[in-house]
């Protein structure tokens, strides 16, 4: 059986008459038919790859689907827009007014705008846990609760949930679990082989991998994705370019290599940064401090491409950032280049504070996005803004 590396490369070609290598753009909107009748019968029941509208699918973007989810391990995909399109649409997909959700506390800041602000507004239940604690999923989930979602690696602390433990808690009273995996990356994640029923991405981050574009990912079952997803993206229209869809298979295709040498160099930071005089806290599941080492290693096998360093206060932060000279002050993660973040201050800036408290995105927190640059300079222009 294939690789995830071998399928990142070959899964879900689809040749026209031409032949060609690189896959291709199939850059339109609409389809012509031979005749009326053929019309008919594509809008009674369309075929294997048969289109109608690129709202609907396209053949460039059904390559991508079907590409992520034989590495993913899913019988099926639909591509979106952006990752959030997909976080908003596989919820709302899914869920309907009286419905019952538990949710990790620690979440994306626009993840949380749709539990809390949207899907309340809705009639949907939303209860918050620490998703560290399977005491707290244990009370919070009730026999009527209809689904559990979470980060697999939240952001930006790096807390990991345990997937297998969360998802029987969550089957045992039939719920669907809902799962974020956008730091754990389709390289390391076994998500769905762990219980989960339905696996998010945000492709614009390690999918990509270059900051050129927008795009997510569902993945689940057939049933889920054709009969739950697909009716409900169809019709709102969060559907994925053809051209982004290209783009992010030709980022399919260097993924594992990537991370692989992403992850490498977070590990030989986070070792030589441990115990820096200047960092009151080193944050990195793979490092032996993270208190989930060990959930670490057993459910990823490797710490990832993120590091958090708490450097005390606001002012030690901007002053480290100001003083980096390789790594490169942005928002976005999972790049060739090395990003760091202020999440305090700007991407998790509108939550609450006591909120902030609680999920530890303290004023000196640090996100550190490690790149593709050499080991040895990234450590230098590390150790500079700390000096």
């Amino acid at each position: 059986m294939a690789t995830k590396r071998t399928k990142g490369i070959h899964a879900g070609i689809r040749r026209s008459q031409f032949s060609e290598l690189s896959e291709a753009i199939f850059m339109t909107q609409g389809f012509a038919y031979d005749s009326a009748e053929a019309a008919e019968a594509r809008f009674e029941k369309a075929g294997p790859d048969e289109y109608i509208y690129a709202r609907y699918g396209n053949p460039t973007v059904a390559m991508f689907e079907d590409r992520i989810a034989a590495i993913e391990g899913a019988e099926a995909g639909f591509a979106t827009a952006s990752g959030m399109a997909a976080v908003s649409g596989a919820l709302t997909s899914a869920l309907k007014a009286g419905d019952h959700v538990v949710s990790a506390r620690a979440l994306f800041g626009s993840c949380l705008y749709v539990l809390e602000e949207v899907l309340a507004r809705f009639g949907v239940e939303v209860d918050f846990v620490d998703g560290t604690d399977l005491d707290a999923w244990k009370t919070a989930i009730r026999p009527e609760t209809k689904l559990v979602f979470f980060d697999s690696m939240s952001n930006p602390t790096l807390e990991l949930i345990d997937i297998q433990a969360v998802s029987a808690l969550a089957h045992a009273v039939g719920a669907t679990v809902m799962v974020d995996n956008v730091f754990s990356t389709p390289v390391y994640s076994d998500t769905l082989a762990q219980g989960a029923d339905v696996v998010i991405y945000s492709a614009t981050k390690h999918i990509d991998g270059q900051g050129r574009g927008l795009g997510g990912v569902i993945l689940g079952t057939e049933d889920f994705i054709r009969n739950t997803v697909e009716p409900y993206m169809k019709h709102t229209g969060g559907a994925m370019s053809p051209f982004n869809a290209w783009m992010l298979l030709k980022g399919l295709e260097t993924l594992d290599i990537r991370v692989r040498a992403q992850t490498t160099t977070a590990h030989h930071l986070a070792d030589a940064l441990a115990g820096h005089a200047q960092v009151a806290r080193l944050i990195f599941p793979g490092h032996a401090s993270h208190p989930q080492h060990d959930l670490c290693t057993r459910q990823l096998g490797a710490g990832g491409t993120v590091i958090a360093l708490d450097l005390g206060s606001k002012d030690r932060a901007f002053a480290f950032l100001n003083k980096l000279q390789i790594a490169t002050i942005s928002n976005n993660l999972g790049d060739a280049k090395t990003l760091v973040t202020h999440p305090a201050t700007t991407t998790h800036q509108r939550l609450p504070d006591d909120l902030k408290k609680t999920l530890g995105i303290t004023p000196g927190l640090v996100r550190l996005s490690v790149g593709l640059e050499d080991p040895v300079d990234l450590l230098e222009d590390l150790q500079n803004a700390l000096g």
